[in-house]
């Protein structure tokens, strides 16, 4: 039997399929409590889904780093990234419905979480809680992070290889510095 390269474009998409049905699945399959949790239980819990999520970000940002010539990785990581930040927020949104104009439903707080990652705000769902307005701000600069640091990395790889195929070409560059 004949196994897929872990940079193959089809592991690739195999991986971010897989890995979109099952965010998919616990966002709509997970129960969710139908009685009020006390607020202290409901700030800890998405403090320590925060902290996962930055996690998160710090493995895939490890994860960039040592695979510096494995394009797919990119992918990968920004799925492995977004997907999770999407589900989480998503879930936080539902939960607080009740501070929301527009979330009648798990799709409705999913298309919120959506649409506020990608910065697009059509204005038909918004936060008027004082906690929803926090956690939607919350998602917007995890957001950024996530974008800025892949932006980062992405720049970084794309340097490297100009270098590399210069020296390739041209022979390692020389500064010519005033003396």
């Amino acid at each position: 039997m004949r196994t897929l390269p872990h940079d193959s474009p089809w592991w690739t998409l195999i991986l971010t399929v897989a890995s979109t049905t099952a965010c998919l699945t616990v966002y709509y399959g997970v129960p969710l409590p139908t009685d009020e949790a006390p607020e202290v239980v409901q700030l800890v819990v998405f403090a320590v889904g925060l902290a996962l999520l930055c996690a998160l970000l710090v493995v895939q940002v490890r994860r960039q780093l040592r695979a510096w010539g494995t394009p797919s990785v990119r992918v990968q990581s920004v799925m492995g990234l977004l997907l999770p930040v999407v589900t989480f927020f998503a879930l936080a949104y539902y939960l607080m419905a009740d501070q929301f104009v527009g979330i009648e439903n798990r799709t409705d707080a999913l298309y919120f979480a959506v649409v506020t990652l990608g910065t697009v705000g059509y204005g038909d769902v918004h936060p008027v809680g004082e906690a929803a307005k926090i956690v939607a701000m919350v998602q917007i600069v995890l957001d950024l992070v996530v974008v800025g640091v892949l932006v980062s990395i992405a720049t970084s790889r794309a340097r490297a290889r100009a270098e590399h195929r210069h020296e390739h070409e041209h022979g390692p560059r020389t500064e010519n510095r005033p003396g």
